[in-house]
């Protein structure tokens, strides 16, 4: 990303570009970026703009042996083509493109010995936009509040992460909400977030636990028919609550023997949300977390064998969890 900053910086561009990883939020900026970099605001008569695994390759190479009209370049972008994991002709053809043109490629995934990978590697631009680490997404965030003169205390940064949905589009789109919501003052507060948030099932997911943890049944069964009004499914929030206490029990076994990346790649959630886990698996013991998972297990069984209906299931298994 360093390289395409200063590409961006200086109007001098790479003649192709690959965009992937999983942060779709960073690959649609950086795509948007470079589009309106290379051609300005307005020109859409110089850019062509290709989707999927079935793309017309002839087509393609047409649009890019075309000369930009009235611009110093013509732009082309490529999105999900699967040409970095399949065989494909674009590695013969690049080389022989014309310096007027631009392709931007964005992708989910890529394989580092495909031949179209290693040639934009060496003559190109690859970049990796994956998912930021907390540090990364809480200054990303102070950016974007500040420009919109806004702030919000570092606690209030830490339980807005707790409950959105993790994606930066989703992010970012509860923050313009946020920003719009309080209009005419500077803080945001937690009674902002809590009023105007859309909170993702995983949020109230942990706070049911520290409920849990609290021994509070009256506040775990109020989020639990929360989650019921939010038209989310007995049998859903059980399959939710299994991968919980498998990622705090994942998280509690490695300790401190691995940094928040390692721990992240291994429990399978983002980097920014192993704290989170931490501080919660912190409240409970882990023969408590291999009861709780064991029960929701036995739960499902008895889903499955009829024995009992699945939103009363539900309420008497987090019942058991905050009384025990």
């Amino acid at each position: 990303m360093k390289q395409i900053k200063e590409d961006l910086k200086n109007k001098t561009f790479h003649s192709v570009y690959l965009l992937y990883g999983e942060e779709d939020y960073l690959k649609r900026m950086y795509r948007d970026r470079l589009k309106s970099a290379v051609l300005g605001d307005g020109d859409e008569m110089n850019y062509t703009y290709f989707e999927g695994k079935d793309i017309d390759f002839p087509s393609l190479r047409e649009a890019a042996n075309t000369l930009p009209f009235f611009s110093d370049y013509r732009i082309v972008v490529v999105e999900n083509s699967k040409w970095f994991k399949n065989a494909s002709q674009m590695a013969d053809y690049l080389p022989e493109m014309p310096d007027t043109t631009v392709i931007v490629f964005v992708e989910k995934e890529v394989d580092k010995r495909n031949k179209l990978y290693k040639y934009v590697n060496k003559n190109g631009v690859a970049a990796e936009m994956s998912t930021m680490t907390e540090r990364e997404l809480k200054a990303w965030i102070a950016v974007q509040l500040q420009q919109n003169q806004r702030k919000m205390l570092e606690s209030t940064a830490n339980y807005f992460l707790e409950q959105v949905d993790n994606s930066m589009t989703n992010i970012k789109n509860e923050l313009d909400k946020l920003i719009a919501y309080t209009v005419g003052r500077e803080e945001i507060t937690k009674e902002d977030i809590d009023g105007i948030c859309s909170i993702q099932v995983t949020g109230r997911i942990f706070q049911m636990m520290d409920a849990v943890a609290a021994g509070d049944q009256t506040e775990t069964l109020r989020l639990y028919h929360d989650l019921l009004a939010l038209r989310e499914s007995p049998v859903s929030m059980l399959y939710l609550l299994t991968r919980h206490f498998n990622i705090l029990l994942q998280i509690k076994s490695m300790g401190g023997k691995y940094n928040k990346t390692d721990m992240a790649k291994k429990a399978g959630v983002p980097p920014f949300a192993v704290g989170k886990y931490q501080s919660q698996c912190r409240r409970f013991s882990e023969k408590k977390l291999h009861k709780m998972l064991d029960a929701c297990i036995e739960t499902e069984y008895s889903f499955k064998r009829g024995n009992i209906g699945d939103q009363l299931g539900i309420e008497l298994l987090l019942v058991s969890f905050a009384a025990s």
